[in-house]
Formats: C-alpha cells, sequence, structure tokens
C-alpha cells in the first residue's frame, strides 16, 4: 500500500508544533511528553528515511535522554523528525508544500505566505484580529501590483500601529496596491485567515505579528469548508468599519 506523504506531512508538522519545551527537560519525562515522543518515533517509522535507519536512531535518542546526555538525544530527535518532515514535503503537492513554518524562521514564513498571495488575480483579503502594522510592512508587497488588499481587525484587539500603517501605505500605493482595511466590532472575528480571490481559503494559527516568532506556525488550505468560512467574513467585512 502506498504511503500517504500528505497525511505524514500533515501529521509530523504539528507534533513539531506541539512539542514540549525544550528548554525544561523535565517535560518529556512526564506522561504527555512521553507519549510525544512515541508518536514522534510512530511517524518517523512509517516514513521509512534511509530505509528505517532514522527510526533505530530515534530509538536510541530517546534512550539517551534520561541518561543525561539531554542535548544530545533531544537534539537529534528534533533533527530526525525535521529530515522526516522534510522528506515527506518533497513527496507532497506543492499547494501543500511549506505550509509547516519553525520557530524563528521568519523568511520561511514570508515565503510560504507570498506563495499564497501570488496566486491572486483581484483580491487578497486578511482576518486578523490582533492585526498590526506588520500585515503591510512584512507581508504587504508580497501581493502582486493592482491586486486589492483588505485587511478586517477586531476594533479593540488590533494594535494602535494598524491606523498609521494604512493611511502611509494608501499615500505612497494608492495608484498601484489598492488597500482597504476595516475594523469589526469586538470579539466577532475567531479565525486568522487570507482569503484569495474570494474563492480559496486558508488558516492561519497564528497572527502575522507573532508568525512562527515563538513556536512553530501552521497555514491549513482549507477546501471542505472554503466556501461557508467566505461567507461568513464576506458579511462581517460588509459590516465593518473602514478606517481606509
Amino acid at each position: 500500500m502506498s504511503k500517504d506523504y500528505q497525511y505524514l506531512y500533515t501529521q509530523l508538522g504539528r507534533l513539531l508544533e506541539t512539542a514540549p519545551d525544550i528548554n525544561d527537560r523535565k517535560q518529556f519525562s512526564t506522561p504527555a511528553g512521553q507519549q510525544w515522543l512515541a508518536r514522534g518515533h510512530a511517524l518517523v517509522t512509517e516514513v521509512g528515511v534511509a530505509t528505517g535507519m532514522d527510526a533505530i536512531e530515534y530509538t536510541t535518542a530517546v534512550k539517551n535522554i534520561p541518561a543525561g546526555v539531554y542535548s544530545n538525544g533531544l537534539e537529534q530527535v528534533f533533527t530526525i523528525l525535521h529530515r522526516a518532515l522534510a522528506h515527506c514535503e518533497l513527496k507532497v503537492p506543492s499547494a501543500a508544500a511549506g505550509s509547516f513554518i519553525p520557530v524563528g524562521s521568519s523568511f520561511d514564513a514570508y515565503a510560504a505566505l507570498s506563495k499564497i498571495f501570488q496566486t491572486a488575480k483581484r483580491d487578497v483579503f486578511i482576518v486578523d484580529p490582533y492585526m498590526d502594522e506588520t500585515a503591510l510592512t512584512e507581508f504587504g508587497l508580497a501581493v502582486p501590483d493592482g491586486v486589492t488588499l483588505r485587511l478586517l481587525a477586531d476594533e479593540t484587539a488590533c494594535k494602535p500601529t494598524l491606523r498609521p500603517a494604512s493611511v502611509k501605505w494608501t499615500t505612497q500605493y494608492a495608484q498601484t496596491r489598492p488597500l482597504s482595511v476595516r475594523l469589526s466590532p469586538a470579539r466577532t472575528l475567531h479565525d486568522r485567515a487570507i482569503f484569495i480571490d474570494e474563492k480559496f481559503a486558508w488558516t492561519l494559527t497564528q497572527s502575522l505579528k507573532d508568525f512562527a516568532k515563538r513556536s512553530p506556525a501552521e497555514i491549513i488550505k482549507a477546501d471542505e469548508t472554503a466556501d461557508l468560512k467566505i461567507g461568513a467574513y464576506e458579511l462581517l467585512w460588509n459590516s465593518a468599519s473602514p478606517i481606509v
């Protein structure tokens, strides 16, 4: 039976996203930590990198953790997990690749989001309750020229820097990079999402301002629920208050 690499890729990414704190070594000896390590072994075994040698090395690395060589054991565990993730990434469709962003990988985050934005022909609609100027300063220029960028944030949760950044953006790019920013009533936004041309939808596990900065992040394509999400957020957009 052929392997479902997309499933394995998703499971490995989520495993890494929920990793115990490597700076608190005792977490790996708790029942939850042991379960996390066991799930890692099962996934590495299923991926089968290097004809199964990675699974053997993983077992040895886990045994080294309580033996007093924590740093080496844990480092090897994470190296093997990332190697398995990279192996699966080569096997999945290009649209799914790059959807897991390791902590601290700011360029990978930019590249993954840019790949989504570049598919737009008419409209990029970003929903993020906690939005700040980062949506524009770090990611705005990744949206193609002539494509409208719409930003929807929570009126109480968004950061004060969003408004002046939006005004300056409009002053500089009004003709070539159209922008519209609106604020939704408090606590009406529950997702962080990207919608392209009112047809395609992705959800983000973190706000853009924090994306993969302190913990791994994930970009999840919504296929079955795309139409429902798009319809719901278009209604929220229509009732939101414009600031630009």
